[in-house]
């Protein structure tokens, strides 16, 4: 990854940390960097660096959460989701046109933090000690309303933050094809 796209991974990182550490919680609370960390894959992620920055971002988040014993499953989530979100997009994204590969984005940031937010909980029975009837109480209560703000405030900032990058030199869109 180039000194550049780190630098502004970094950025988004920091940036979905603090919409972390804002929001109020009360053992768990919303996970609003999952956004900026879908950006981070989407936009700057390759083979090489999903992992890192997966990781990075669990570590971000186990620091500043608000659940008990909260930091592994943090961090374990984060790994998995940057994992399986990055290769679904990697695999799927490439072959699309940019306003079906935008609308597929929106999408996959929905499904995304659903899964993310099952992993969190499923690490957090096994590891922290959650009990295992609230599962289905905080998935239905904290984590379909964070999927569903996740996917409007994604679908709000990313065209924003591309335009940004395209302005500035960080982003570069394919060239359009030229008729002869």
């Amino acid at each position: 990854m180039k000194l550049k796209n780190l630098i502004v991974v970094a950025l988004l990182l920091a940036i979905g940390t603090i919409l972390h550490a804002l929001v109020p919680g009360f053992p768990m609370k919303s996970d609003f960097g999952l956004v900026m960390l879908f950006i981070s894959l989407f936009l700057f992620a390759d083979a090489k660096s999903f992992l890192i920055i997966g990781l990075v971002d669990g570590i971000l988040a186990g620091l500043t959460t608000t659940m008990p014993g909260g930091f592994i499953p943090n961090v374990v989530d984060k790994l998995i989701t940057s994992t399986v979100v990055f290769l679904v997009f990697y695999l799927i994204a490439r072959h699309l046109q940019p306003k079906a590969k935008y609308i597929f984005g929106v999408v996959l940031v929905g499904l995304g933090t659903a899964f993310s937010g099952t992993i969190f909980l499923t690490v957090a029975i096994l590891v922290a000690g959650l009990n295992a009837a609230a599962f289905g109480g905080l998935f239905v209560t904290m984590v379909l309303p964070t999927a569903l703000a996740n996917l409007v405030l994604f679908a709000v900032l990313y065209p924003i933050i591309v335009k940004i990058g395209e302005r500035s030199g960080f982003l570069h869109t394919a060239p359009r094809p030229t008729t002869r």
